[in-house]
């Protein structure tokens, strides 16, 4: 009987529409609107009710720091201004030890560079049957010496398991990876260099166009000599 009540075709009821004099009003907010809603609202409520108990409960002889290092700007509380937080000693010390983590990091990938460039040059070094050949003339002993060092291509591309083939390949793009890598740790620490001998004492100004021999993008700064005890 189950099955035949729901072969029946039945009428699609519709939710309640706003009244037309409501209209004005926007959307007929339905049950689950309201569930939402009153959700959000309690959730609220309880919020507020918490702090009211922290603040009703708060010990006033605490102390915090930030009591001392904050301002009250409309009403938000604002930390003070950290810009001279630090001494040109401290910030010299800083810089150094940046520096030295740079130069560091270069060196550990140039190592890395030479030895990833041994093992692919020994790989790309394997020996190989020699043939000679004989030519007439200039273009066709160029053409021989191409037509050779396809085929030699050719044929160690072909005694390689394919395996090999796909790790030498991902070793050829890590190795140009690490080279751009070296070369921005370089570009970054020549910028950092600048700035550490710009903090220094000493009077120095930078170089105009026209001073410049070789312009370039970079600044160009020129230190006034002093003389030495």
């Amino acid at each position: 009987m189950s099955s035949f009540k729901n072969a029946i075709p039945r009428r699609a009821h519709k939710e309640r529409a706003q009244p037309q004099a409501r209209k004005k009003f926007g959307l007929l907010e339905k049950h689950k609107d309201y569930v939402v809603r009153a959700t959000a609202y309690h959730k609220k409520e309880q919020a507020l009710q918490k702090l009211k108990e922290k603040a009703a409960f708060r010990n006033p002889d605490e102390f915090y720091f930030k009591m001392v290092k904050t301002k009250t700007v409309d009403g938000v509380h604002r930390l003070e201004s950290q810009v001279n937080k630090y001494t040109p000693e401290e910030l010299m010390l800083m810089k150094t030890q940046d520096i030295g983590y740079i130069l560091q990091k270069v060196q550990t990938e140039k190592k890395k560079i030479e030895k990833l460039t041994a093992t692919l040059h020994s790989l790309d070094n394997q020996p190989s049957n020699r043939r000679v050949y004989y030519a007439e003339d200039r273009e066709e002993a160029e053409e021989l010496a191409s037509k050779a060092s396809e085929r030699s291509n050719f044929a160690a591309s072909e005694n390689l398991p394919s395996s090999i083939r796909r790790k030498t390949a991902a070793s050829y793009r890590e190795l140009e990876a690490r080279k751009g890598r070296v070369r921005d740790l370089e570009k970054l620490y020549m910028d950092m260099a600048i700035q550490k001998e710009l903090q220094k004492s000493g009077r120095k100004r930078k170089l105009r166009e026209e001073e410049l021999v070789n312009p370039t993008t970079k600044p160009v700064y020129k230190w006034r000599q002093e003389r030495k005890r």
